[in-house]
């Protein structure tokens, strides 16, 4: 008679050690301990669901480790289309976004990765790369006028080592991330890896480092990763404590597309800050904001007889993503 198959106990929490998610590429990930060891994990089961940034719970599984446990989110900050949903990271203070005044930045880009971090309710940081581009640059500041009206942190800055601007802009940059776990975002050429390898001066090493231990190869190109950042923690900072909080920024590849099926159409006016500042004072409680009568938001878009308080501009991507967000298919 056959012996029915035992199957094996899984792990307690007390038998688990705690880690941090600092790389993944396909089943593997780098988890990182309170100590500073790094190794690699495969999470358990069949799909990959763990994100840089995560916490989790692991245990050694032969020369490698096993994720046995995601702990719980802060947030997470993804874009999803009609095909796919790709994570960026979790458990995040700032998202930065990094734009270039030349060549010319695309708006309606810069308002989905807005909108995708409001919806998480992470603060967002705009900085605009290339000041010392004399004319591109006012032309690029004053479209962003209408983003520094809503209250936005945007800020010049010069990320070229032959700037002839006295000041570049990222000492001031870097008071904003001290102490805090920062997505760096922004489409190719836009100046992420300038950024990274500038503030951690051994990226590339560490890169490598982590292609080597993951053996993915050139792949990892693709990949998204976590960095320390020393050197703003040492920034000098009156009333500074000891024991503060880490400075980290987390690098994610170049983007062209970024997709928000995952927000209700019904919620993209309250991920904008200019639109949801009018939010309510509707005269239909299912207004769309795009053609009804006595609609708050509408009366406050610009035009030759009205300043408003929203630019045209921003009132026709709202209605291109809602639009786009209505025909989404399930």
């Amino acid at each position: 008679m056959n012996k029915p198959k035992v199957r094996p106990a899984l792990p307690q929490a007390n038998d688990l050690e705690p880690g941090l998610v600092v790389a993944t590429y396909g089943r593997h990930c780098l988890v990182e301990t309170p100590e500073g060891r790094r190794l690699i994990c495969h999470p358990r089961g069949k799909k990959n669901q763990v994100v840089v940034g995560d916490q989790v719970l692991w245990q050694i599984a032969g020369d490698e480790g096993s994720i046995e446990k995601l702990q719980e989110r802060r947030n997470l900050f993804y874009r999803q289309d009609e095909i796919r949903t790709k994570s960026f990271a979790a458990n995040l203070d700032r998202v930065l976004i990094l734009i270039a005044a030349d060549p010319e930045y695309s708006e309606s880009q810069l308002s989905r990765a807005l909108v995708a971090a409001e919806a998480e309710r992470i603060t967002p940081i705009i900085a605009l790369n290339k000041s010392d581009l004399a004319q591109p640059f006012a032309l690029a500041w004053e479209r962003l006028a209408p983003y520094r009206a809503m209250g936005y942190s945007v800020m010049p800055i010069s990320l070229n080592p032959r700037s002839p601007v006295v000041d570049d802009g990222v000492a001031d940059l870097c008071l904003q991330l001290k102490g805090l776990t920062t997505l760096v975002l922004g489409p190719s050429g836009s100046g992420k890896s300038t950024l990274i390898n500038r503030l951690v001066p051994d990226a590339q090493v560490e890169t490598g480092e982590i292609s080597l231990a993951l053996n993915s190869g050139k792949h990892t190109t693709t990949s998204t990763r976590w960095y320390w950042v020393p050197a703003l923690d040492g920034m000098a900072q009156e009333g500074a404590e000891t024991g503060a909080a880490r400075t980290a920024l987390i690098d994610s590849p170049g983007f062209q597309e970024f997709g928000l099926h995952h927000i209700e159409p019904t919620r993209l006016a309250d991920c904008m800050p200019d639109l949801r500042e009018h939010l309510g004072g509707c005269k239909f409680y299912n207004c769309t904001h795009l053609h009804e009568p006595g609609c708050a938001v509408l009366a406050q878009v610009e035009s030759a007889q009205n300043p408003g308080t929203i630019s045209v501009r921003r009132h026709r991507i709202y209605a291109q993503l809602f639009e786009e967000l209505g025909q989404r298919r399930w």
